[in-house]
């Protein structure tokens, strides 16, 4: 059967590829499922359920609230939307839940200069038991997104066959790409084969998906980020060259915001999936996140570095055995991002160590700006030692750039 699905791979690689122009940087947005996820109780919890209501709150948050103006632009429904299908076999939302129809939606986003996602699932059902997309539906249900003004598609993997994913994802690209819509296209694909190869093509899935789900679901707990962040570091090798733009690896939601996670965490999750070229799709209710959430995902520095045009992931560099461990990505402008992380659950430790111990040139003189604090370390050379205070399960994170670079560059505009 492996010899098949290869034989079939290597066959689609050839004809279906997506070819959309999207996602030079990492997509940033809004997602519903992490914190809402089916909660389809409009009756009791009108203002928590899936609904258009609550999509238009969120899109008005995202416009209002300067989530819009930073790039968080995608407002993104998931699963539970679906009705059903009409007597054409075309997917419909449910009717008391999105009474005026997705279309609707969409021009409501566009208007607040946003752009709506929406999910369909490669299988008999989706992931909840709805309407899902068959081989036979999906030209269909393509068409049907593009004629609704959809901006992204994720495709989950539940209730398929592992040919049906395999003849599946890329007859969904090559169906969006006929569209003549521009959609990016989320896959699920190889977090329901493993994640690794050789199930999954790497070499593939980044000619028919502008980001895809590696691994496990999130779910809102410091212990999930860890299990998140392990398995990519365990498989970096593997993972980081196939990341770049266009075509993203996606470990899955930011949950911060929601309540699995301390202050230190929250700032963590965010240094950690900014070094890794994550998309940054938050899932938290945008109506009520305190000012102190609101300030860790708008961080401004942050997010120049997670959407540098260079597109390298980062990846450990190094694991200390006080339970300190180094990431790092390089970024341009010979810039990198540093990210001082504490698996410590005892107290605040000083982490002392050089640029030389983690490798980085000794022809240039560094400056550094902390990411969190706006502060300053300069003249930073190969031998300086410096040290940093990384509270348990927090971190510290740098911007590192060589001083003579910018100097030069500020010197030539």
């Amino acid at each position: 059967m492996l010899l098949k699905i290869v034989l079939l791979l290597a066959l689609v690689a050839q004809v279906l590829m997506l070819d959309n122009g999207l996602l030079q940087t990492p997509p940033m947005g809004w997602l519903a499922w992490e914190r809402f996820r089916c909660n389809i109780n409009c009756e009791e919890d009108p203002k928590n359920c899936i609904s258009e209501h609550l999509f238009m709150e969120m899109a008005d948050r995202l416009a209002k609230d300067g989530w819009r103006d930073l790039g968080y632009v995608y407002l993104n429904i998931d699963d539970c939307w679906i009705g059903g299908r009409d007597t054409e076999g075309r997917l419909v939302p449910d009717s008391k839940r999105f009474p005026h129809g997705i279309a609707f939606l969409a021009d409501y986003a566009h208007s607040l200069g946003l752009k709506l996602g929406i999910y369909a699932d490669m299988g008999n059902l989706t992931c909840m038991g709805y309407p899902g997309t068959t081989l036979n539906k999906v030209k269909q249900d393509a068409q049907t997104f593009a004629e609704w003004k959809v901006d992204m598609l994720k495709l989950d993997g539940c209730f398929s066959t592992q040919e049906d994913r395999a003849k599946g994802y890329p007859m969904m690209a090559s169906a969006l790409n006929a569209t003549g819509r521009p959609i990016a296209f989320s896959c699920s694909w190889p977090a329901y084969e493993g994640g690794l190869p050789p199930k999954v093509n790497y070499t593939l899935l980044a000619n028919i998906c502008n980001l895809w789900r590696n691994y496990d679901d999130i779910q809102d707990s410091w212990q999930d980020v860890l299990s998140i962040l392990d398995w990519f570091v365990r498989h970096q090798d593997v993972l980081q060259p196939v990341a770049g733009p266009g075509h993203w690896n996606d470990p899955d939601m930011l949950i911060i915001g929601n309540f699995g996670l301390s202050f230190e965490q929250a700032r963590a999750q965010m240094a950690l999936w900014t070094v890794l070229a994550a998309p940054l799709f938050m899932s938290t209710d945008l109506r009520t996140i305190s000012a102190q959430n609101v300030e860790i995902l708008q961080n401004p520095l942050m997010i120049k570095i997670n959407q540098d045009p260079l597109g390298i992931q980062g990846r450990r560099i190094l694991k200390e055995k006080s339970h300190i461990e180094v990431f790092m990505r390089p970024l341009s402008e010979e810039a990198s991002a540093l990210v001082f992380l504490s698996r410590r659950t005892d107290m605040p430790y000083r982490y002392s160590s050089s640029l030389g111990r983690l490798k980085f040139p000794s022809s240039r003189l560094y400056e550094a700006q902390d990411v969190f604090s706006g502060e300053i370390i300069t003249d930073l050379n190969t031998k300086t030692n410096f040290t940093v205070i990384i509270n348990p399960s927090g971190v510290v994170m740098w911007y590192l750039y060589p001083i003579q670079t910018l100097k030069l560059s500020k010197w030539k505009s």
